[in-house]
């Protein structure tokens, strides 16, 4: 079975109606989980923390998903091109 690593990490965001990070050196990085199971704990957890903060806000990003830079793109990747 194929290994599903993903990353949960967040911070304060700029505005809290988008993804544009204040300050991108205050990012925190929970950490990298081997199944989304973990990682939405992981996330529940930063995202009940920082309740009160409505800037705050933490996103789970699925690893397993990203591209190798060394592989021929897909057709799908092409169109954007």
């Amino acid at each position: 079975m194929a290994q599903r690593l993903h990353l949960v990490f967040g911070g304060e965001l700029v505005n809290p109606s988008r993804t544009e990070f204040r300050d991108t050196d205050q990012i925190h990085i929970v950490g990298i989980f081997p199944d989304y199971a973990s990682a939405f704990s992981a996330w529940k957890a930063e995202a009940q923390r920082t309740v009160d903060s409505a800037h705050t806000r933490y996103f789970i990003a699925h690893l397993h998903r990203l591209r190798d830079e060394e592989m021929a793109a897909g057709p799908t990747e092409e169109l954007g091109a």
